[in-house]
């Protein structure tokens, strides 16, 4: 991923200027330590850091058309830019970069271009011959992006909240799949599927179609020039992901560049779940293994760089970036600088463990349509921040557009939860890779239930930060925190130790409202709390609260001799040290483990 920053009719084309808006640009470096560029035109600005992916050598940005009329900043890759080569025969490029087709394209096409663009992608693009600009984002928000607007009139674009926060009056995250134009000033939505509606689709469930459109999702995502890997934790969705990549690397440009052997990572608490079903996975697809072991104490030390990064107080964002944020830094270490992950998938199929109370196959699709939407806040937000911090890109084949367009088409009683039928979450990707012959999992992989990231990397870590919390937030400042916090008041301490770090990173009014709230459960909507009376006496974004979804995989743990007296990965904590300086006591006398634990869940 790289960093862009943009300043638009600011009124100041002084040299004090460009400083200033080179100083803010350095803001973004982590993003793309590889090289920096900046564009002037009487007063506007192009700024951009990158992390050079395609074409090391010659890509550096900003990008131009022939006669440097028209230029572009970009941050993304373009899947598809050697097709859109062909159909630009008069013009002539200037690097081998996946992104130098846009300032072509839009000579060609004008805005439409932006439709004709299979990616993930941020850009701005101006064009001097009448200083006119246009800014789009992917459709889905895979990339972060944010405007802003100055008291001068000036309009500003930045990768990250840090770039404009202390030069703008107001400013907000720039929409998912909508394109500004300074010729109309106005946002329009460029991408209209036919799932964004909400509609029930009613297409029969093909398998075979559904396997072979997240195939080709995965095998456009190997196009590299630099080393890459994929995260593996074990669970479906980067399992499959490591599966397809490691079945069709061979022959690819990326495998003779850089060898047939896929290279695999993970992270987790010493004894959690994630290592032990990704060193599993690795073994059986013959990857080269990274694991790397994180303590709560190693967590709740990242916890302000955290927040900084990812530029969020949402609980659940915070939890799942830390343990991400700290491998991230790891796989750089290594000289890799792609990675491919597999956020979205749990969105798209209703993967959640909430999803088991979905009442009907209308509700469960406008709930998975709901979810898609707001990606750019939650776990896209997370995949780009956490890596981008060390200037690492991650790639989410799930939300690739096609592949999202056939996902979306199936008629959604196919993903409705039936255990009665055996079909549990997700059951239609997992059919459609259940291949006897030619297999791409283990079968109890392929049928892992779902773990949500920060618990799939150790239970303890949550109990830990709740832990921690403990000790910063006290009741009395609980009781304070409507008038301390009237918007998206935390109900949680461990919320409002996040919401006072963030606060003080970014204190504007703005940064407070770019971040989502309402009450959630499990990862779900607000809207969705209302499918169980009980969610709302206990609204917590872990896993663990769908309570007589995931108990039966306590209970495994516990009734098999598993529980430990410390770090407890299988179950909540009891009776132990969650890190140096932190204990945690619970004196529950008489009561039977699996009880224990299923009184703390519901507590």
């Amino acid at each position: 991923m790289c960093g862009i920053l943009a300043v638009l009719g600011c009124s100041d084309d002084s040299q004090a200027k460009r400083v200033r808006v080179l100083e803010l640009s350095r803001r973004l470096k982590h993003r793309g330590p590889d090289w920096s560029g900046l564009y002037q035109h009487g007063d506007c600005y192009l700024a951009h850091q990158r992390l050079a992916i395609v074409d090391p050598a010659s890509g550096d940005q900003p990008l131009y058309n022939e006669d440097k009329k028209i230029v572009v900043t970009v941050n993304g890759e373009i899947y598809n830019h050697e097709q859109l080569r062909q159909l630009l025969p008069n013009h002539k490029f200037r690097t081998g970069s996946d992104c130098d087709v846009i300032a072509h394209l839009y000579e060609e096409y004008g805005e439409k271009f932006v439709e004709m663009l299979d990616g993930m992608f941020s850009f701005v693009l101006l064009d001097s011959r009448d200083n006119s600009f246009l800014v789009a984002r992917d459709a889905i928000g895979i990339t972060s992006l944010y405007i802003g607007w100055g008291l001068d009139g000036s309009i500003w674009i930045s990768s990250e909240l840090k770039g404009l926060n202390d030069e703008c009056e107001t400013f907000e995250a720039f929409p998912p799949g909508h394109l500004y134009s300074s010729k109309t000033g106005a946002l329009r939505r460029w991408y209209n599927p036919p799932w964004f509606s909400e509609s029930i689709p009613s297409t029969p469930y093909d398998p075979l179609l559904l396997r072979r459109s997240f195939e080709n999702a995965v095998i456009k995502r190997l196009m590299t020039d630099v080393p890459f890997g994929v995260l593996l934790s074990g669970g479906l969705d980067s399992s499959l992901v490591a599966s397809v990549t490691a079945r069709y690397l061979a022959g690819t440009k990326a495998a003779k560049r850089w060898g047939p052997q896929l290279h695999s990572f993970c992270v987790g608490l010493e004894g959690s779940p994630d290592l032990k079903a990704g060193k599993e996975v690795a073994d059986y697809l013959g990857t080269v293994h990274h694991e790397f072991h994180f303590s709560v104490q190693d967590g709740i030390d990242a916890i302000e760089d955290v927040i900084y990064h990812i530029e969020t107080y949402d609980v659940t964002t915070i939890r799942a970036s830390t343990p991400m944020f700290l491998m991230s830094r790891k796989i750089k270490s290594l000289g890799v600088k792609m990675v491919i992950s597999g956020e979205g998938s749990d969105e798209i199929f209703g993967g959640y463990l909430y999803f088991h109370k979905a009442p009907n196959k209308e509700e469960l699709h406008r709930e998975t349509c709901r979810k898609i939407k707001a990606l750019h806040q939650y776990d896209c937000l997370r995949a780009n921040k956490a890596t981008s911090a060390w200037g690492l890109e991650a790639r989410v084949p799930f939300l690739d557009k096609e592949f999202i367009d056939v996902a979306m088409n199936i008629d959604p009683e196919w993903k409705m939860i039936k255990p009665d039928q055996g079909r549990m979450e997700k059951w239609i990707l997992r059919k459609a890779f259940d291949d006897e012959e030619k297999p791409y999992l283990p079968k109890h992989i392929l049928y892992r239930q779902k773990e949500q990231f920060s618990d799939g990397v150790g239970y303890s870590w949550i109990d830990g930060l709740k832990a921690h919390a403990e000790l910063h937030v006290t009741d009395k400042m609980m009781r304070n925190a409507a008038h301390i916090f009237p918007h998206n008041t935390p109900t949680t301490k461990e919320a409002y130790h996040y919401r006072v770090i963030f606060e003080r990173f970014f204190p504007q009014n703005s940064a407070m409202l770019s971040v989502p709230g309402g009450a959630s459960v499990a990862c779900s909507t607000a809207t969705a709390v209302a499918w169980d009376a009980s969610w709302s006496k206990n609204l917590d974004p872990s896993g663990r609260a769908a309570v007589g979804v995931h108990n039966s995989g306590y209970e495994k743990h516990l009734t098999n001799g598993n529980l430990t007296p410390k770090l407890v990965d299988s179950g909540p904590l009891m009776n132990g040290v969650t890190a140096p300086g932190l204990t945690i006591r619970s004196d529950f006398c008489g009561v039977s483990e699996v009880q224990l634990v299923k009184s703390i869940i519901k507590t």
